[in-house]
């Protein structure tokens, strides 16, 4: 995982935060509160599809276009764990709680594929890559 990740606020702008995924070359960024608490995730997807597409402005509030309540791990969560989390949420990144409910961390697809087996690799990214039964009803994917 990588720890202490850079993180933002839900009353940032959301170009404070893609400045922030572009200064620490990530695609997610925690959004905690005052207390440090997880309160969301906002990612580059949150952007180009909640806000860019929909004519928003950059200084658009992180609060108005991330995902609130993400799916999370604790530290002590196995790398097989890790992965059947992001499988069946279909993600690619998962934030890192303590007991508190703070952001210590976040684990990636990329933290895994560096320092997991290939055959475990390659089934994180098919199962998190196929199409949810809603976008291929829609002919998204």
């Amino acid at each position: 995982m990588t720890a202490d990740p850079a993180c933002c606020s839900p009353s940032d702008s959301v170009k404070d935060a893609a400045t922030l995924m572009v200064d620490n070359d990530c695609g997610e960024i925690p959004v905690v509160d005052e207390t440090g608490a997880l309160v969301g995730v906002v990612t580059d997807r949150d952007i180009a599809c909640r806000c860019v597409a929909e004519g928003q402005s950059a200084d658009t509030r992180v609060a108005d276009v991330m995902s609130p309540s993400p799916v999370t791990v604790t530290a002590d969560t196995s790398v097989d764990d890790c992965c059947k989390k992001m499988e069946d949420n279909q993600v690619r990144r998962l934030p890192v709680v303590d007991d508190g409910g703070k952001c210590c961390g976040i684990v990636s697809q990329a933290d895994i594929a560096q320092n997991a087996e290939k055959s475990e690799t390659g089934d994180l990214v098919r199962e998190v890559s196929e199409p949810t039964k809603e976008a291929a009803s829609a002919g998204c994917c």
